[in-house]
């Protein structure tokens, strides 16, 4: 494990309850674990720290209009209490990133981290918008570290093979320990 820079950024990927929830068919059954990891890194982050959270578009253009062809649950509104941050969050004072695509990286979270050389996620779903956004931030320059005990899957086959095909980018990207994260700090 190497060590997280002082200055890094904790970025929350879609804590929200479309992905918390029965009946939701997008609940991530690892979805407590997850919150059980985020809160501790929230804690030691502080300022430093991003919500993002993923929204249907209004109108699905392209691929989009038949992925939503099988969600029609959620095609609903950014403000429909499906896209909220879970309460057990709370992220008042944190900058929050809203995208219609499943990578949030882009230059609204690049702004909101400041340009932090390091970006440790958490977050759901590890085999979607966890992956989207790592391998975006890679690409862009910034290493990631990922806090693997502190995101959820689709499933947890999912959540690991996920895992596996991040660890394929190191040394950009680090799949980490909720524990290693704050023991490095």
């Amino acid at each position: 494990m190497s060590r997280v820079a002082d200055d890094a950024w904790l970025v929350v990927v879609d804590m929200q309850n479309v992905f918390a929830h029965p009946p939701s068919p997008w609940a991530s059954p690892g979805y407590a674990q997850a919150l059980a990891g985020t809160r501790r890194l929230l804690e030691a982050f502080g300022d430093r720290a991003v919500f993002t959270r993923y929204v249907a578009p209004a109108e699905p253009e392209g691929a989009w209009r038949a992925y939503f062809e099988q969600w029609p649950f959620a095609l609903v509104p950014p403000d429909d209490p499906l896209y909220a941050v879970v309460d057990e969050l709370d992220p008042s004072g944190h900058p929050v990133v809203t995208r219609t695509t499943f990578g949030k990286w882009g230059p609204e979270l690049e702004e909101a981290t400041q340009g932090a050389g390091e970006l440790v996620l958490a977050g759901v779903s590890t085999d979607c918008c966890v992956i989207s956004t790592a391998l975006a931030a890679a690409d862009a320059g910034r290493r990631v570290h990922v806090a693997a005990d502190a995101c959820a899957g689709a499933s947890r086959a999912d959540h690991e093979r996920a895992l596996d095909a991040m660890r394929l980018y190191a040394p950009l990207v680090e799949v980490t320990t909720t524990d290693d994260v704050l023991g490095s700090r």
